[in-house]
């Protein structure tokens, strides 16, 4: 395969290797032998669904019973939710068990063209049904609060006012038998991380046996704002320091249930940009679940060992929940490993410092369309003599075009001895004909790498560039700058040497246009890196190759 051939195969190869990980992403990849999913004792086993349409079952364990169906009228009275609001996000919490049935994010839009109406994370129903449930099971059922039981609020509405830093929200149960329950959300200035509580007083003549669960319930995700041939990962994921960062996909929970007993992890339910995460209190052994309701409904959850609460003593159950964007700095200070969440896939130990990279710039110059370019070039600069020695290669091959032609007009269909003859050639000059293709081969890593960085990160979503430019995370509604990249990388296709092969020229000719397709679809974030980098790559090929093209002119003189 000669030197241009080689170089756009590998070109395309990245493009088809980066849709074929957008789908991996999406779709869910297989779990490696070392992380594979085990039974351990404990073992959940599965309990009757519930009558109601957006909440399951309690994952129940051997010597704990299941709660019952959710009345007629318990369904009625969680229609009126308790309304929380922060300065960054809205919530609606159900009285139907304390659960978390919508959260709005209120530094986030839908779409850019609607600043005032925020995205809805977090909501009771299909489509992109996603609720955080809690609860707490006993020994005897009904006993302790499931999910299904009815809190009270003081209040219907709660705010976290000018000037307070912190918010309590209390929802009450109390139980016929002399045991209450407080259920306790904290709500912190600035933060997406909600402090959660569950209080038990044992008012009874007896020790009380008591476990505490906490699960996210979800659906399949659609988004139809999401560009086409972007695809990233939906579904469960967990972290323990054994496994470290595990997905879970829908597939993966059909297929055999998840039961792990983890110590200072947490699980999560993550889709682009956004998650939930229960983050468990640290050095306690907890249990990991997952659980398929109807085909449709995913959950993923957690349970604590099993807690004996004395005659007239109390005793809380405290975790954390994360409810919002996938912001990397935030998340690692949070929790060990969160800032996985912000999926890279298997190229994270490049994609972390290029973001980082290109972090540190975005806060110099204040745009992220810019940040995209100075990276770029700084990229460039790093690959300088890597690219100077593949150029310089090319223009040498360019110059042999004339003798490599007449080569094989003399051997014509004679393979061995036209190779032999083109090897002989080679030799004589001096040319590497791989000399342009190794050095390309090395920086496709780091071209995925970015790819995953301008994808993934939350940071630039819906971010303004320049004139029409207004959202990098979305394609180019004109078309304007896959155009312009097009026409770059047909620039960029003349200055190589040319295939002796008509046919392969003719095919090498075609995939300018090829591309041009492609990338009317991606983000334009992405093809911004693209076409900067072609641009600049013009220049540098342009000016090796004239430098050799006037060499024995200068010799003469």
């Amino acid at each position: 395969m000669d030197n241009v051939r080689l170089i756009l195969f590998l070109a395309l190869a990245a493009v088809s290797f980066l849709i074929y990980e957008a789908w991996m992403q999406d779709y869910g990849r297989p779990q490696s032998p070392q992380v594979a999913m085990t039974e351990s004792t404990g073992a959940i086993p599965d309990a009757g669904d519930s009558t109601a349409a957006d909440v399951p079952s309690v994952a129940v364990t051997p010597d704990l019973a299941t709660p019952g169906a959710m009345s007629a009228e318990m369904r009625a009275a969680s229609a009126a939710p308790v309304v929380v609001e922060t300065d960054v996000m809205r919530l609606e919490i159900s009285p139907q068990g304390g659960t978390i049935a919508s959260a709005w994010l209120l530094d986030y839009a839908v779409v850019p063209e609607r600043p005032e109406d925020k995205f809805r994370l977090m909501k009771p129903v299909p489509p992109n049904m996603f609720i955080a449930q809690s609860g707490l099971i006993g020994q005897q059922a009904g006993a302790l609060p499931t999910h299904e039981a009815r809190f009270t609020a003081e209040q219907a509405e709660y705010r976290l006012e000018d000037g307070q830093e912190q918010l309590e929200v209390v929802l009450r149960w109390q139980g016929e038998n002399g045991v209450a329950v407080e259920r306790i959300y904290t709500f912190t200035r600035g933060s997406y991380v909600i402090g959660t509580e569950q209080r038990v007083t044992n008012a009874s003549d007896a020790a009380l046996v008591a476990r505490e669960y906490n699960q996210l319930q979800r659906t399949d995700f659609y988004d139809p704002n999401e560009p086409s041939f972007v695809h990233t990962f939906t579904g469960g994921v967990y972290y323990s320091p054994e496994e470290k960062y595990t997905k879970v996909s829908f597939d993966d929970m059909r297929d055999d249930k998840l039961d792990r007993s983890v110590s200072d992890g947490w699980i999560a339910m993550i889709q682009h940009y956004f998650m939930a995460a229960w983050i468990p209190p640290r050095q306690v052994q907890e249990t990991f679940y997952t659980k398929v309701l109807d085909d449709s409904r995913y959950i993923i959850g957690k349970y604590s060992p099993a807690v004996s609460i004395p005659a007239g003593a109390t005793h809380s159950f405290a975790n954390q929940l994360f409810v919002g964007p996938k912001l990397q700095d935030d998340l690692a200070a949070i929790a060990p490993g969160l800032e996985l969440a912000v999926d890279y896939g298997w190229l994270t130990v490049i994609a972390q410092p290029i973001f980082w990279v290109l972090e540190k710039i975005h806060a110099l110059v204040g745009n992220w369309g810019w940040a995209i370019i100075v990276l770029t070039i700084l990229i460039k600069l790093a690959f300088f003599k890597l690219s100077e020695t593949s150029y310089r290669s090319m223009a040498n091959m360019r110059k042999l075009t004339p003798r490599l032609q007449a080569i094989k007009d003399r051997y014509g269909d004679d393979k061995q001895r036209l190779n032999q003859a083109m090897m002989e050639l080679y030799k004589t000059e001096k040319i590497n004909p791989l000399g342009g293709c190794l050095p390309i081969l090395v920086q496709i890593p780091v071209f995925i790498s970015l790819y995953w960085v301008l994808l993934e990160s939350v940071e630039m979503r819906h971010a303004p560039f320049i004139l029409w430019l207004d959202n990098l995370s979305a394609p180019d509604p004109y078309f304007v700058l896959p155009l312009i990249m097009g026409v770059s990388m047909f620039v960029q296709q003349k200055l190589n040497p040319p295939p002796p092969d008509p046919m392969q020229a003719k095919i090498m000719m075609a995939l300018p246009f090829v591309f041009t397709v492609f990338f009317a679809f991606f983000p334009a974030g992405l093809v911004l890196y693209w076409t900067v980098n072609n641009i600049i790559s013009i220049a540098q090929q342009w000016h090796i190759t004239r430098q050799i093209e006037q060499a024995p002119a200068k010799q003469k003189r």
